[in-house]
C-alpha cells in the first residue's frame, strides 16, 4: 500500500516526538517531500553510503536511521554546493531521510527499553532524568547470575558485532541489579553509582573514564560492560519495524549491512573470562 511521506513522518514523530531529543540534536526529516509517496521503507543504524546503496537496492523510498547523516557539521539540506543542491540530497538522491536519534533513545519504544530487554531485565525503570527526559534504563534480573553468565547471554540477544563485548570486573561475581545505556554512556557512572546497579551496560568507554570508575568501585561493583555502540543501538531496529507495521501498511526492511566500523581483533585474552 502506498502512504505519503507526511503519513509515515506523523507516526514516527507520535513515537519519538523531536521534543523530546536533547538540545544539542538535529532530528526529523532530513530531506524529501512530505507528498512524495513511499512503498518501501529501509530501516538503519547510520546512513553511510553502503546503506543508501542498499535502500536503492531494494527499492526504499524512504531510509529512516538513528544517527544522523554527518554526526559533526552537515545535519539538514541547509548546506548546499555551488550548483544549489545540498550536500545531503546529492548524497542520498531521491530518497527520503529521516532521523530520530536522542528522542528514541528515551521513548517508551525506544533504544533504551529494547537494550534493557535484550539484557533480561524486570522492573525496568529510569537510570538518569536529562532535559526532562528518562535517559538510559535500570532493572533487575530475574534471579542473581554470574557476571560472565549475563555476559554471555547479553552476547547471545545483542546483533553480533567483529569485537564482541568488553568486560571489567571477576568473571564470577554475582549480578542482579544492571544499568543500561545504549551507545557512549560514560559520562552517567555517577548515576550508575547512585541506582545500586551491579552491572553498567553501555558502549564508547573510554579508559581513563573506565578506570577511574573501577578505582573508585575497589574491584567491586558496578561492572562494566562494552556492548559496542552499534550493536547496543541496533538492537532496537526491529522495535522500530514493528511499530511502522503495525501503524501503516507498507514494507518495512532493516538494513542488512553492518555499519559497526570495526572488523576484526588481534591477540584478544580472555584472562580468565568467558570466551
Amino acid at each position: 500500500m502506498t502512504h505519503r511521506l507526511r503519513d509515515v513522518v506523523d507516526v514516527l514523530e507520535s513515537l519519538y516526538p523531536p521534543a523530546t531529543a536533547q538540545s544539542w540534536d538535529q532530528v526529523g526529516l532530513v530531506t524529501g517531500d512530505l507528498e512524495q509517496p513511499v512503498e518501501r521503507i529501509l530501516l538503519a543504524l547510520d546512513p553511510t553510503l553502503e546503506v543508501i546503496a542498499e535502500a536503492r537496492a531494494v527499492g526504499a523510498n524512504l531510509l529512516v536511521t538513528h544517527h544522523p547523516l554527518l554526526m559533526r557539521g552537515v545535519h539538514s539540506v541547509a548546506t548546499t554546493t555551488a550548483k544549489g543542491a545540498s550536500v545531503t540530497e546529492l548524497v542520498v538522491g531521491d530518497i527520503a531521510l529521516y532521523v530520530a536519534h536522542t528522542n528514541a533513545d528515551v521513548a517508551e519504544r525506544g533504544v533504551n527499553e529494547a537494550l534493557a530487554r535484550a539484557a533480561g531485565l524486570i522492573d525496568v525503570e529510569a537510570l538518569a532524568i536529562v532535559e526532562e527526559q528518562p535517559l538510559g534504563r535500570v532493572g533487575r534480573l530475574p534471579s542473581p547470575m554470574s557476571l560472565g553468565a549475563f555476559a554471555q547471554g547479553l552476547y547471545a540477544a545483542l546483533p553480533q558485532s567483529a569485537v564482541g563485548l568488553r568486560v571489567a570486573g571477576p568473571a564470577d561475581a554475582p549480578v542482579e541489579k544492571v544499568a543500561v545505556l545504549g551507545g557512549a554512556g560514560d559520562d552517567q557512572f555517577t548515576a550508575v553509582r547512585s541506582s545500586g546497579a551491579d552491572v553498567y551496560v553501555t558502549a564508547d568507554l573510554r579508559h581513563h573514564p573506565a578506570s577511574e570508575a573501577r578505582e573508585e568501585a575497589r574491584g567491586g561493583p558496578p561492572y562494566l560492560v562494552d556492548a559496542g555502540h552499534w550493536s547496543s543501538e541496533s538492537v532496537w531496529l526491529p522495535d522500530l519495524r514493528d511499530a511502522l507495521t503495525d501503524a501503516l501498511r507498507v514494507e518495512v526492511d532493516i538494513s542488512t549491512v553492518r555499519t559497526d566500523p570495526w572488523t576484526f581483533t588481534v591477540g584478544a585474552d580472555n584472562l580468565g573470562g568467558t570466551p
